[in-house]
């Protein structure tokens, strides 16, 4: 399968064009910090769903999924700290990317387990 044509990879980038737009605005301080971590978590997330897509087997793309979900949840409380310090103002569209990944994410994985059975 073409990863470049699963929705789930299309808002995976679109996520990750977004993160670094609102990670510029952290303070300079933070380069090497939170910057740097939250726009790996955003990178790893499309790169994860085309690694698994490029494998032979569901189990393996389950997995590269699963890796996927993990730098979901990394790239939204690094958000949410930055949020608590106030290196940024709540910013609904990065919130509601990151809702929807999530339920993509979900929904594709549940769809290759069921696939699977």
């Amino acid at each position: 399968m073409d990863h470049k044509e699963l929705d789930v990879w299309k808002k995976g980038m679109l996520l990750v064009e977004k993160v670094y737009t609102v990670s510029s605005a952290f303070p300079d301080s933070e380069r090497f910090g939170l910057t740097s971590q939250i726009r790996r978590a955003a990178v790893s997330i499309p790169s994860n769903i085309a690694e698994g897509a490029a494998r032979k087997s569901d189990k393996e793309l389950l997995q590269f999924l699963s890796i996927a979900l993990g730098s979901l949840a990394e790239v939204e409380t690094h958000y949410l700290i930055a949020l608590r310090l106030n290196f940024l103002e709540e910013d609904i569209s990065l919130a509601n990317l990151i809702t929807k990944e999530k339920q993509l994410l979900l929904g594709f994985r549940n769809y290759i387990k069921k696939k699977m059975k």
